[in-house]
């Protein structure tokens, strides 16, 4: 794993497939370029292919997967040379589809993205970020991304304070809960994503509970390698030299090792 900040880096990055961004595919490929990016990784959300009939709110749908890693693979091609483009998917861990993980790696997958949006299912359980205002959801959010780092099958760990959404305070559940997260990603050699869009929000006014300075002072004791995720749901995020700077300048005011490779 490369030890330094000398290539500018962003695996997290989604697309409009997902309902919630915006912009063509083209187009974040446009602004990393102008934004000074060398690595642009796609990772929207994971298609799930639900045994129900639930339809979710928040990603594609399997039958859109072969157009998007055409779409991302076609773009790798036509812009080499100029940005290094990779195929990722940012993934829940569900136990009971866990075989899905396995077929798109298998389907040309180059990596994904750890990231406990939600618990168990997405079917039949709440968005963490609003659950976890429960201590118990607290607890079963830590589990289940450890869970998820155990499989081996994951690059880093997307916005591990996620939880701190909904908490005004790092409460003694929440320490727990940070501790088991980066101890977990340590001992796997995983990193931790430091998450742009939570500061974008904070730097203009708004605020989601992550970044968390109260978590990454916390985890500081675990020496963990720490990766920049813009989350991009706008190509704008990806020209946002401000916002780059402003997370590099805080972690490493922190004494964090910013990684830009896994």
């Amino acid at each position: 794993m490369s030890r330094t900040n000398a290539v500018k880096h962003n695996f997290h990055t989604h697309t409009a497939r997902c309902l919630h961004a915006v912009g063509t595919d083209e187009s974040y490929v446009k602004a990393a370029i102008e934004g000074g990016f060398d690595v642009l990784g796609f990772a929207d959300h994971a298609p799930w292919a639900f045994d129900s009939s639930y339809i979710s709110h928040c990603r594609m749908t399997s039958a859109q997967w072969p157009d998007y890693r055409r779409s991302v693979l076609t773009l790798k091609e036509k812009y080499a040379g100029q940005i290094d483009i990779r195929l990722g998917l940012e993934c829940e861990y569900f136990p009971r589809y866990r075989d899905q993980l396995h077929r798109w790696r298998d389907d040309g997958c180059q990596y994904l993205i750890l990231a406990s949006h939600f618990l168990f299912t997405e079917e039949e359980f709440p968005y963490t970020g609003h659950s976890c205002k429960q201590d118990d959801e607290v607890r079963r959010y830590a589990e289940q991304t450890v869970e998820g780092i155990a499989t081996g099958l994951y690059c880093y760990v997307a916005h591990p304070d996620l939880y701190m959404m909904s908490r005004r305070e790092l409460s003694p559940v929440c320490m727990e809960a940070a501790d088991m997260i980066c101890q977990a990603a340590k001992e796997a050699g995983m990193p931790i994503e430091y998450n742009l869009l939570g500061l974008m929000d904070e730097l203009s006014g708004r605020g989601r509970g992550y970044p968390s300075r109260p978590f990454w002072e916390h985890v500081r004791k675990w020496d963990n390698d720490v990766i920049l995720g813009v989350d991009a749901h706008d190509p704008a995020a990806l020209t946002n030299t401000r916002l780059w700077d402003e997370g590099v300048s805080r972690l490493k005011a922190l004494g964090y090792r910013i990684v830009d490779s896994f």
